[in-house]
């Protein structure tokens, strides 16, 4: 990646930036990258983990909103409480910036409502997708802040878990930075089942981590870098085979997924701004400016949109749900215009999966929409002529059922054994949808084996033309 970084203080020279500036840019001396894999590119073809995104608008109540500045100004707090976080004195409105943007909360105006606001609604978000119990990360903006966030996530836990009857896990949400010696957890971050779900961190779970577990990465600090955003997402895009793990979620409360397919160039520091900072810094106590911890705001979490992530022109962006719905109904529907068209397609596996590649993103992103929609046990067949041919979904459980019911005539005109190897191929598709009717192993699944197998099923006929029949004869139902 471009970074073009350069050396701030007071011995910095105009020619001395100037020079930092050259030999910082990789660009210059290497020229452009020889192969480059975007992420998008990696969930087509799919060595990583499919992402949604779900965003929220976080809004607070406020006095001048007619203004609408990303941030708070004093006439927002002259009815507010604060107090100085780093010595718990209370200050003044005097002692207040004029005005605090957004991306200086938390850091340099620390809102206690906010911060359970949030966290309140990203607990509900995790309850209502599968369970709070599931592993996150979430980035926080300072050492203090990610304090906060693990104790308001633990509290809402412990009343969820008394609501329902369940015994606690210790730890549910734990601290991981560097300042608390964040690196100890994360062997438990990685390996535990049934501990230590959500990590609250800064920077040190930014890169080099691996948890291939983990399901839902977290924005509740706001970023500016590409390249800093994308390490960030990274740590989710590790596909999980043993827990089933094929997508994962961002929660994005900071509109930080904006920076998807943004290039990977970090801009020029303002030299005397981190001057001044570190001036500050250096100051006793007394003299430096005060962090404010102001109690007393109203605030609202809405949602802002759900999308996913695609390859767009070669390059992940985040497309909204229903859109990507639209585009791949379009396609579908030119391919196969109508339902019995696409019935005859789906059932012929080469001519099934020239029909999925003429899809957006290869028909890659169908299996995500299938979470999504909750139609997790449903057939893909499902999910694709539900958005294209508006067919009520039903679960491979009903159609095996209904087709074993409603086709008993043509059953029972077969041989017994060739019946009941039919019925066995029928169970085998209850259980893992249309995969299972053309595994290489199907006849050498118990139920299918114990049934007769290929030798009874071929007593009625050529195999290849029974089990295309009972394909459609299932689609049908």
């Amino acid at each position: 990646p471009r970074q073009l970084a350069i050396p701030v203080g007071a011995a910095a020279t105009r020619e001395a930036q100037a020079d930092a500036a050259i030999t910082a840019d990789n660009y210059r001396h290497f020229g452009e990258p020889v192969y480059e894999y975007d992420m998008g590119q990696g969930i087509e073809d799919g060595y990583l983990a499919a992402c949604e995104i779900v965003r929220r608008d976080i809004f607070l109540e406020r006095h001048d909103a007619d203004e609408r500045v990303d941030g708070v100004s004093q006439r927002d707090l002259w009815d507010k409480q604060f107090i100085n976080a780093r010595t718990g004195q209370p200050l003044t409105i005097e002692d207040a910036r004029a005005q605090y943007v957004a991306s200086t909360f938390e850091d340099k105006l620390l809102l206690p409502e906010r911060v359970e606001a949030m966290c309140r609604d990203l607990f509900d978000q995790l309850r209502d997708s599968g369970g709070p119990e599931q592993k996150t990360i979430i980035f926080c903006a300072r050492d203090e802040h990610a304090d906060r966030v693990a104790a308001a996530m633990n509290n809402l836990y412990a009343a969820w878990c008394a609501a329902n009857g369940r015994r606690r896990a210790e730890p549910y949400a734990f601290k991981c930075t560097a300042a608390g010696h964040g690196s100890d957890s994360l062997p438990d971050l990685r390996g535990a089942a049934r501990h230590h779900f959500i990590a609250t961190t800064v920077d040190l779970l930014t890169t080099g981590v691996d948890v291939p577990s983990v399901r839902n990465i977290v924005f509740f600090k706001y970023v500016k870098s590409p390249i800093s955003f994308y390490q960030m997402v990274g740590r989710g895009t590790r596909l999980d085979p043993a827990s089933g793990k094929l997508m994962f979620r961002v929660y994005d409360y900071t509109n930080a997924t904006r920076l998807f397919g943004e290039d990977f160039l970090t801009r020029l520091r303002a030299p005397k701004r981190e001057a001044a900072a570190e001036e500050d810094s250096e100051r006793p106590e007394r003299e430096r400016e005060p962090i404010i911890v102001a109690e007393g705001f109203t605030v609202r979490v809405d949602p802002a949109g759900r999308l996913i992530v695609a390859s767009v022109d070669g390059v992940a962006r985040p497309i909204l749900v229903e859109d990507y719905k639209r585009e791949l109904a379009q396609r579908l529907l030119a391919e196969a215009p109508t339902l019995a068209e696409f019935r005859q397609l789906w059932v012929a596996p080469t001519e099934r999966q020239r029909l999925l590649a003429a899809l957006p993103d290869g028909g890659r992103m169908v299996e995500a929409l299938r979470q999504l929609d909750g139609l997790r046990d449903c057939d893909l067949y499902d999910v694709l002529a539900d958005l294209a041919y508006e067919l009520a979904p039903r679960t491979r459980v009903e159609r095996a059922d209904e087709f074993t019911t409603r086709d008993g005539a043509w059953l029972a005109s077969l041989p017994g054994e060739t019946a009941a190897v039919i019925r066995a191929l029928a169970a085998q598709f209850a259980l893992d949808g249309t995969e299972a009717l053309e595994s290489p192993r199907l006849f050498d699944t118990p139920e299918v084996a114990r049934a007769g197998g290929l030798p009874a099923l071929a007593h009625g006929g050529a195999p290849a033309e029974l089990l295309r029949e009972t394909k459609e004869r299932i689609f049908a139902a």
